[in-house]
């Protein structure tokens, strides 16, 4: 009896560990300022219909010319992807779609840009995009931004 009360004990003790440390993630990816809530996937193919899947909830955080962006259910304290602005070209925005709607934030806009070849899709509120804009439209001179 006494050892499923300290099995049981540990694994209550466990999970609260596990919670503080996702919360001091969290914290410590925000304490430099600049960052917005701010879903990913990569782009479908053109063509296809947009659907719910493959869409991750992150934390994205400016730093000088890049975006970092972090998983939110993670424990890693390196970014997931790092974005470059002079390497970010704006493709399109559109309004989520069918099964995205469920996917992502209910105020989210939908960012289609391309990295490196790589061809992305950005959620984020309307408020994020203003100021995901702003940051790509203030690059120093001499740079190339491409926002359509």
């Amino acid at each position: 009896m006494i050892l499923a009360f300290q099995v049981g004990g540990a694994i209550v003790a466990a999970a609260l560990l596990g919670l503080f440390l996702f919360g001091l993630r969290r914290r410590l990816i925000q304490r430099p300022g600049g960052t917005f809530d701010c879903s990913l996937r990569v782009a479908p193919p053109e063509g296809t219909e947009p659907g719910g899947k493959g869409w991750v909830y992150g934390v994205a955080r400016y730093s000088g010319d890049r975006v970092e962006w972090f998983r939110v259910f993670s424990y890693a304290i390196r970014p997931r992807r790092i974005l470059e602005r002079p390497a970010i070209e704006v493709l399109g925005r559109r309004d989520p779609q069918g099964s995205e709607e469920l996917a992502l934030l209910s105020d989210a806009v939908v960012l289609t840009c391309a990295h490196r070849g790589t061809r992305l899709e950005l959620a984020m509120s309307d408020d994020a995009l203003t100021g995901f804009l702003a940051w790509l439209e203030a690059a120093p001179p001499g740079q190339r931004v491409n926002v359509a």
